[in-house]
């Protein structure tokens, strides 16, 4: 299992913390040039990342996915600490740690998660349901955010961005590589149906061009599992190619922050 240790490497090699973010300029942009739409847009958006990141956790991943727990938990104390300081209203704070309570939409996609990683489901069942989390539940909310990079807004929360985006990039190609080392896998169309009913049936997408893209990047999933495309959608978005949800990427060393954090960062396109 060779391969899978050097994923267990490369989650090692990027990794970071909390510590290393600087949120100051983002705060007074908050407060001073986002209009209160762009402002509800966001607060969904760390709303629900927030609570997937507190939610899922599949533990039969082994060495991988114990160093993932850990990442996912850097995760939630990023998104839990820019809701802090973005949020300055506590009441609206309380509602945003416990959306889950009180939330339909959110509480439909942890429910989604929830079936499968606690019913009866095989396990290449859970697998393809953890792939689907990890490379479609969250590329709305990076689509948005990395609008907000092209405009040269938020530049800790874009650059932030960057990083979970190519953490959670990591997972899904992990995520596939397991799926490709089962003897027992699912049939075409019950895969399909997995992604299917998440993409129709939960997200409660309603703008035409992020429902485009989701179908794009489901597409894109399914390409990296070996199994035909459902939509053959275009991306509608050229600001989010550079999102890191690939299968075969190559990468490069870079400096990812003033601590001189050293990491590897994904670059999208050419494979090994």
């Amino acid at each position: 299992m060779n391969q899978a240790f050097d994923f267990h490497k490369k989650a090692q090699a990027s990794l970071w913390t909390a510590e290393e973010m600087d949120l100051t300029e983002d705060r007074l942009q908050w407060t001073n040039w986002l209009t209160p739409a762009e402002r509800f847009i966001l607060t969904q958006v760390l709303n629900l990342v927030q609570r997937f990141s507190a939610e899922v956790r599949i533990p039969e991943f082994r060495m991988f996915y114990n160093f993932q727990v850990m990442m996912e938990n850097v995760h939630w104390e990023v998104y839990s600490l820019l809701i802090t300081m973005l949020i300055l209203d506590e009441d609206e704070q309380y509602h945003l740690f416990h959306a889950i309570l009180s939330v339909p939409c959110v509480q439909a996609k942890v429910d989604w998660v929830l079936c499968w990683i606690t019913s009866d489901a095989s396990f290449a069942s859970c697998v393809i349901a953890f792939a689907t989390v990890e490379g479609i539940f969250f590329s709305g909310a990076f689509a948005s955010i990395f609008w907000l990079k092209k405009k040269g807004m938020m530049p800790g929360l874009t650059f932030l961005n960057e990083l979970i985006s190519w953490d959670e990039g990591l997972h899904t190609d992990f995520a596939c590589y397991m799926y490709s080392c089962l003897h027992h896998k699912l049939l075409d169309i019950t895969l399909t149906n997995i992604m299917n009913t998440l993409v129709n049936g939960v997200l409660g997408l309603s703008v035409p061009s992020m429902v485009q893209y989701i179908k794009f990047v489901t597409d894109r999933l399914l390409v990296a599992l070996n199994v035909s495309k459902i939509y053959n959608m275009d991306n509608p978005f050229e600001f989010v190619k550079m999102i890191s949800l690939e299968g075969k990427m190559n990468f490069f060393e870079c400096w990812v922050s003033d601590y001189a954090k050293y990491a590897k960062v994904f670059i999208m396109g050419e494979g090994p």
